[in-house]
């Protein structure tokens, strides 16, 4: 038993808030094990997985991982007389220097480095059809890029790909005040959405952390998720439109502001989440909600993953409508952010940390929601510290503590990545068993994530790369994530580093099929080569 005080603030800073408990352990969540080793996976999982063991078994000479680039197809290369056609239609934006080109290269990880000579920067759809269509014509490959903030080498050349940047394709084309309607260029960087809508009461419906970077086309290109899918659900629901221009250079045009049309086959959806490999998405139509006038983030510290669990269910059925996220992140995670960030812990020390938001109309309402929330949280044993805030500063203060995670980790060595979906249940035995079977192997082993949606993010750093640490992770964080069913990319996409684990989490005929359609649609490969789809599709 545990004598602990929880401590909350409201908006001005004063002490409303207080109770004392004397905790008493809750029963233990019922969790069925599971079995841990090479031949662990279930009978309805081998097809899923049997693709990808087969990459890891065969190997091929000194490229053996199965994230390891493939060889470079026959693709043309740039010549002078590409460059001349490409300056005469983008007079000052086909970059050639080196030193502008070298960012653009290089993913935000620092993990995967391409080579590519030209990087192209169009501001219409127009120019972008004239750009795919000589592409095509030339045979040259092309990999679009949004605000390279990318977690899977998605976004980077692999070898000498023609960068498209869409940064110059950042125009706001219209809003509808009335049904909440955003019509804008793919290049626009999703804060900057963000602050345009809050001037008009009203909030896009993703967050993320790296939303001063990242642009509304990568993001749908590769279905992010983020902070408020718990609330407003991801983008193959907010995404009302979209328009593409094909490898060929045709444009495809599905930027509806419809909320309901039924007129045969819903195209768009096709290439949210394609990872630029199907079309150049150039620009999107998206419903966003009213901003709410109430928003209040709660973070709390809670003793064992079962009672974390067991506050997320109380969480749902007492706030109810008004909930819209709830985050975890455990105490190794806690030590990274003090020890690379200096981000003080705004709590006591606890084994795991969630970040609750509300938001809603009625300050009046959700406060009190949330008080007989917490009141319920502490009579139940279910927390041991926390805090809460209302006002702007105290909020982004708080919610800095799980957007950070991810800069304070790139501080700890080499990190591996990996974003899974499971059953909420399971999440964090994940982050368990990873740290058992490396013990002092690796340097952190940690989990954060949306357990609103069951989301995890394992993440496993170590001073340098280092194989022998690989060979250990993979492929049994797959095989791992496939005997609960689960998938092996969760919102990040499957990029270079993944594509060739797809048949953990997708069967061979529907890889197949995925294949039909690419190659209807880009013939001949020329769209983001080497991403998404695996090296053995025939």
């Amino acid at each position: 038993r545990l004598k602990t005080k929880l401590q909350l603030y409201m908006s001005n800073e004063k002490q409303c808030w207080f109770a004392s408990s004397r905790f008493v352990e809750p029963m233990p969540l019922k969790l069925s094990p599971v079995a841990l080793g090479s031949s662990f996976l279930p009978n309805s999982s081998l097809q899923f997985g049997a693709g990808a063991r087969k990459l890891h078994a065969e190997g091929n000479g000194p490229k053996s991982s199965p994230a390891a680039a493939p060889d470079r197809l026959p693709f043309s290369r740039v010549t002078q007389e590409d460059l001349a056609f490409f300056k005469k239609i983008l007079p000052g934006r086909t970059i050639t220097d080196p030193d502008l080109l070298e960012s653009s290269n290089v993913d935000w990880l620092k993990s995967v480095k391409g080579s590519s000579e030209v990087m192209l920067r169009p501001q219409t759809t127009e120019d972008v059809s004239q750009i795919l269509s000589y592409c095509n014509s030339r045979n040259l490959a092309v990999n679009p890029q949004g605000g390279n903030t990318g977690l899977t080498g998605g976004s980077v050349p692999v070898y000498d790909e023609i960068i498209l940047s869409t940064a110059l394709m950042n125009k706001i084309l219209a809003f509808d005040s009335i049904s909440g309607i955003l019509t804008c260029q793919a290049g626009c960087v999703l804060e900057n959405l963000s602050l345009y809508l809050e001037k008009r009461d009203h909030i896009m419906p993703l967050d993320l952390g790296a939303k001063g970077s990242c642009q509304i086309g990568g993001n749908v290109a590769t279905n992010a998720g983020g902070l408020r899918l718990l609330r407003y659900g991801s983008l193959h629901g907010t995404v009302l439109g979209l328009e593409v221009v094909l490898a060929d250079g045709r444009v495809l045009d599905c930027l509806t502001t419809l909320r309901k049309d039924n007129t045969g086959y819903d195209l768009k959806q096709l290439f949210i989440g394609s990872e630029g490999t199907l079309g150049v998405i150039t620009a999107v139509s998206i419903l966003c909600p009213r901003r709410p006038t109430s928003v209040n983030v709660v973070f709390l510290g809670c003793e064992t993953f079962e009672q974390l669990l067991k506050t997320f269910q109380l969480c749902r059925g007492m706030l109810g409508e008004i909930l819209s996220a709830f985050e975890f992140l455990d105490s190794e995670c806690m030590r990274l952010l003090n020890t690379h960030l200096r981000l003080p812990n705004p709590i006591s020390d606890c084994p795991f940390y969630v970040v609750i938001e509300t938001s809603g109309s009625d300050p009046s309402h959700d406060g009190e929601k949330l008080h007989n929330f917490l009141e319920e949280a502490m009579a139940c044993s279910l927390v041991n510290d926390g805090t809460v805030a209302t006002e702007e500063t105290k909020i982004k203060a708080l919610w800095s503590m799980r957007e950070r995670v991810t800069e304070a980790l790139t501080h700890d060595g080499f990190t591996y990545k990996y974003d899974i979906s499971l059953p909420v249940e399971r999440i964090y035995q994940l982050v368990t068993d990873m740290r058992e079977r490396l013990g002092d192997r690796a340097k952190s082993v940690v989990g954060y994530g949306h357990i609103g949606d069951g989301n995890l993010h394992l993440n496993i750093t170590s001073p340098a790369k280092d194989p022998a640490l690989l060979a250990a992770i993979e492929p049994f964080v797959y095989e791992w994530t496939a005997s609960c069913q689960g998938s092996i990319s969760a919102e990040h996409g499957l990029g270079l580093k993944k594509r060739n684990y797809i048949y953990y989490s997708k069967n061979p005929q529907t890889v197949a099929l995925m294949g039909n359609i690419k190659a209807m649609l880009d013939p001949k490969g020329i769209l983001n080569p080497y991403k998404t789809l695996p090296d053995n599709l025939k």
